[in-house]
């Protein structure tokens, strides 16, 4: 008789298993980040975490599908931020952080991952972090211990050994470097491969120096082509992207030669740096908006006056630049540097690509559809169509006429299941 009733709930379970939530979410505006065409009175069924329909209200609902209703509501796809460093704070700037644990930004990273969700950024790539908190907290956000989105991880990103990827702010007497350094072909390809081995997912260099950073020019090249090409090779032929750090245009142009997925920052890119990622079809992630924090906010938190003058010397260049990029055919995605300022005010560069030269069709485009490609991920992120997943954000007024309410999503769905609502 046990072995009938055990076996009578493990069908109940099974039934249980095989019916796929379903969710019907209507709203009074999609728009079409393909094209910027805008729908009115749209309806998306979303089965399983996948959307299986796109149409108008008025259309056939599934039978017992949950239905979110959003009047007043403009939806867009979940947004997607390519740069970001969630077990950091802005909080603790130059030495203040060693005042806690090196446990301290893998705990912290679980609340930055919460208020990134809840801006509306259903998927990120974390391109640098210590002690592999980055793959721990995309193992936990998976597992549904905390919240927070899709969790590209790049755990340690890496360069040479004094360069802006090591550990520069310590003395001889106090010995530091980082976990990994690529001084050469064969350090470079085993650094590639030990980070795949415990849970990267993309690979971060730094190719050259950078702002906070200690006793670095953030124009200076620090790995060379030779060594920036064999990361590629190995990272490719694992399947992995690239992304390289790179302010100066030396490095950059390096970079791009040797076919690095992502140049993130491109500062101070020059004429031939821009003509070759427009030939190439590299992409540019420029963190256009964290200068704005780091100024005002910077020495407060205790970043070091060596650091912010860096950072005040280069600020308004990156900006031309990125104007200059964008007019020159350079294909740009959305990378902001979260960490650098809080986290959920990921939203704040949109107004700042408008300001410098961009669209808001264009600038909403690097944080969805250019950024899914350049993830290799256009078959599940960065549109809201059939066969990707259930992520939405919802706004009031029209982003493409005005960028600023996307700041203040009042509705995030990630995957089908409801993150904020009105």
């Amino acid at each position: 008789m046990r072995s009938i009733a055990l076996a009578a709930a493990f069908a109940a379970l099974s039934v249980g298993a095989a019916e796929a939530k379903t969710v019907a979410v209507s709203a009074e505006r999609l728009v079409d980040v393909t094209n910027g065409k805008v729908t009115e009175k749209p309806l998306v069924i979303i089965t399983d975490g996948r959307i299986t329909a796109v149409g108008r209200q008025g259309d056939a609902v599934p039978a017992g599908a949950e239905q979110v209703s959003l009047p007043g509501v403009t939806l867009l796809p979940g947004l997607i931020d390519m740069h970001v460093h969630l077990t950091s704070s802005p909080l603790y700037g130059g030495y203040t952080s060693l005042q806690f644990s090196d446990a301290f930004g893998t705990v912290i990273s679980t609340r930055h991952a919460k208020d990134t969700l809840e801006a509306g950024f259903t998927t990120v790539r974390n391109v640098g972090s210590e002690f592999y908190g980055d793959v721990g907290l995309k193992e936990a956000i998976e597992a549904g211990f905390v919240p927070g989105p899709r969790v590209i991880p790049a755990a340690y990103s890496f360069g040479a050994t004094g360069g802006h990827c090591d550990s520069t702010f310590f003395p001889p007497s106090m010995e530091q470097q980082a976990p990994y350094v690529a001084n050469g072909r064969d350090q470079a390809r085993e650094a590639v491969r030990r980070v795949r081995k415990y849970g990267a997912e993309v690979i971060k260099i730094c190719a050259t120096g950078g702002v906070f950073s200690r006793r670095t020019s953030p124009g200076a090249q620090q790995l060379t082509l030779d060594e920036m090409s064999v990361v590629v090779e190995e990272a490719h032929m694992a399947g992995m992207k690239v992304a390289a750090h790179a302010h100066g245009a030396p490095g950059i142009t390096a970079a791009v030669k040797a076919g690095v997925d992502t140049i993130e920052h491109a500062s101070l890119v020059d004429d031939e740096g821009i003509k070759l990622a427009a030939q190439k079809g590299t992409w540019f992630g420029m963190d256009i908006y964290n200068t704005d924090y780091t100024q005002a906010e910077g020495k407060k938190n205790g970043v070091l006056e060596e650091n912010l003058q860096k950072d005040r010397d280069i600020g308004e260049i990156q900006r031309q630049n990125f104007r200059k990029s964008l007019k020159a055919g350079v294909r740009h995605i959305y990378s902001t540097d979260a960490g650098i300022y809080p986290h959920g005010d990921n939203a704040k560069q949109f107004a700042v690509m408008v300001r410098y030269g961009a669209t808001p069709l264009q600038a909403i485009q690097t944080a969805t559809v250019n950024a899914a490609q350049a993830l290799g991920w256009e078959k599940d992120v960065g549109q809201v169509a059939v066969g990707r997943y259930g992520d939405l954000v919802g706004v009031t007024g029209d982003p493409l006429n005005d960028v600023t309410v996307l700041e203040k999503p009042v509705f995030v769905m990630k995957g089908g299941d409801v993150v904020k609502r009105p």
